[in-house]
């Protein structure tokens, strides 16, 4: 069976010690009074109830599976329910939402935290709250007053789900051929028909109500995304009191069976006459939503980082007891018939793929929930805008690149064990199954590839890549006379140097063919991300060297993946350099009926 601990260690050496929260959080007013002590006791907290409680059910939610009953109502596999209730008598559902509705109002850098742990332990339950949570983001940002009064207290309290509907059966990617209506009626409300597909969490037993936000199109609305309208859409509805009074008009027509996320309910959902209300203003739905598609895709990233943790955990702990041929440079444990396989380099480099890119995901969601934090509540106007944009920078980055790499490694964690990977009872095949929905969801991988390239990085100008690359232009510049990070700083100062000049090849060609920006944009998505990962490689290195002679094996253990990432990792981009030099004429010569 599998097994989990939380890596409360690793995850305090990023917020404390590489990220300076304390000191950060100090300069944004609304956080000043969160400390060091108050962030680990609630991931201890969490950790806690991520182990103990969310862990035990994964294996079993895979194995049972969500069921559907002839009236539309689905039931969650067997202690999901319970471990929800929990969940919300803790108060974690309020942890990083707003006083006014309730909430704890602590950072949304400590949510990712606690979400990284429920991930790492159950990826299926914890997208029945995590979708709750950009709703609730989503709302806060454009709901009325009313709609905020009406669905903001119950979903910081937990009692009420929500969840995001927008893709139709012949359209995913593209929203603006979706064909959902919303008629308007006499009292201020909008009645909606049509059928959503890919509905997570969309019909559950976990709450009391379920709070769905569709979009769909007005009577009057213009062709494509710019006739897009957001409504609020209950599965009951409020009544006077606020509680939920008489069942809508949304229903779930079936669960989709899949390859992962078993305990998840998946759902089509079909709208006969629902009532619902407009979010944000008429035609501009898409953008509202975006709060929530956002908040998705790092979150994607954070379930990617979620199970490639605990998929670590698990190979390495296979890998220490398996006896399995001798050491190639002679017997390690000469009292047993054969050596523990972490003893042959190729498992080694496998365990440690899999530890590099973990730690730097980590590194890279934490950084980035502390720059979302700082753009939503710092007092300073520039800093909110520097925050801001390279948020928006890093988003599809997060979403690609750590759901790609924890594809690979959840594969090699499974690979670690040999034939048992592939059985089901050791649990390796389902965090290889759960893992590759987040490389679809939320906006294919590639087009992440295409946002980053086309509107991160060439629709600006390349204005916000340099903002990025002035950070990391610092870092080499602070430490260019230390001779112990030389081997760091080096490979920093090519890769970056690399992207700078490819990124501008890349938009001198797309002038001439827009083609070659969609050509490239896969290996470019790849160069860009290792240029992050290597910059807090790079950064994380530091620390270690500042603190290897403290006798703490954790920062030698730090030290020595860095290099191995350095080493072994980081190369992947000469590669994808000349693969993104090689154009689209050898992708787009061949006629679309010779394939």
């Amino acid at each position: 069976m599998p097994q989990y601990t939380p890596p409360l260690r690793d995850m305090q050496f990023v917020l404390h010690e590489l990220l300076g929260v304390e000191s950060s959080l100090a300069d944004v007013p609304a956080f000043a009074e969160v400390d060091r002590d108050i962030i680990d006791q609630v991931l201890d907290e969490a950790g806690k109830f991520c182990s103990e409680v969310l862990f035990p059910l994964n294996a079993s939610g895979d194995a049972q599976g969500c069921r559907r009953d002839d009236d539309g109502n689905v039931f969650a596999p067997d202690g999901f329910k319970a471990a929800y209730q929990q969940y919300v008598e803790a108060g974690w559902p309020a942890l990083a939402c707003a006083p006014d509705f309730g909430g704890q109002g602590l950072p949304e850098l400590v949510n990712n935290c606690l979400y990284e742990m429920l991930n790492s332990a159950n990826q299926a339950w914890t997208m029945y709250p995590g979708l709750t949570h950009g709703a609730y983001a989503c709302l806060a940002a454009h709901g009325t007053e009313e709609i905020k009064a009406t669905y903001l207290p119950k979903i910081v309290e937990g009692t009420w789900t929500g969840t995001m509907c927008l893709t139709e059966s012949h359209c995913g990617t593209d929203l603006g051929l979706l064909r959902t209506k919303a008629e308007p009626n006499d009292d201020g409300s909008y009645s909606l028909s049509g059928s959503k597909i890919f509905i997570s969490s969309g019909e559950h037993d976990l709450a009391e109500n379920i709070v769905h936000l569709v979009l769909a199109r007005l009577p009057d609305a213009p062709a494509g995304t710019k006739g897009i309208s957001l409504f609020v859409v209950p599965k009951y509805l409020p009544d006077a009191d606020g509680n939920p009074g008489e069942r809508n008009g949304i229903r779930c027509g079936a669960i989709e069976h899949k390859m992962g996320i078993h305990g998840n309910a998946t759902c089509v959902m079909n709208l006969d006459g629902a009532s619902g209300w407009l979010v944000g203003e008429p035609h501009r739905g898409l953008p509202a939503m975006f709060v929530m598609m956002n908040g998705a895709r790092l979150g994607v990233g954070m379930q990617s980082l979620g199970l490639s943790e605990v998929a670590y955990q698990n190979a390495v702990a296979y890998a220490r007891d398996r006896l399995q041929m001798r050491s190639l440079s002679g017997p390690k444990a000469k009292d047993k018939p054969a050596d523990p396989i972490i003893v042959h380099p190729d498992v080694r480099r496998m365990l440690l793929t899999q530890r590099a890119y973990t730690e730097a995901a980590r590194a890279f969601c934490y950084w980035v929930g502390l720059m979302i934090d700082t753009e939503h509540q710092h007092p300073d106007e520039s800093v909110r805008k520097e925050c801001a944009d390279l948020v928006a920078l890093l988003t599809p980055v997060v979403k690609a690149f750590i759901t790609d790499n924890t594809f690979e490694t959840t594969n090699m964690a499974l690979q670690c064990y040999g034939g048992h990977g592939y059985i089901s009872e050791w649990g390796m095949e389902q965090f290889v199954r759960d893992a590759r929905i987040n490389m679809i969801y939320e906006g294919t991988n590639g087009i992440q590839a295409l946002d980053l390239i086309g509107r991160k990085v060439l629709g600006d100008g390349g204005a916000r890549l340099k903002r990025f690359g002035g950070l990391v232009q610092t870092f080499i510049q602070e430490n260019a006379d230390r001779e112990d990070m030389k081997e760091f700083v080096e490979p920093l100062a090519d890769i970056g140097g690399k992207l700078t000049k490819l990124s501008g090849e890349i938009g001198a060609k797309a002038m001439q063919n827009p083609e070659e920006a969609g050509a490239a944009s896969t290996s470019y998505l790849r160069v860009v991300g290792h240029t992050i990962f290597a910059y807090l490689w790079a950064r994380m290195a530091r620390v270690a060297l500042d603190k290897q002679d403290s006798g703490d094996s954790f920062y030698t253990a730090k030290l020595a993946t860095a290099r191995f990432y350095f080493a072994r990792l980081l190369p992947e981009t000469a590669y994808h350099i000349r693969a993104a030099r090689s154009g689209a004429e050898t992708l787009m010569a061949l006629d679309a009926e010779l394939f």
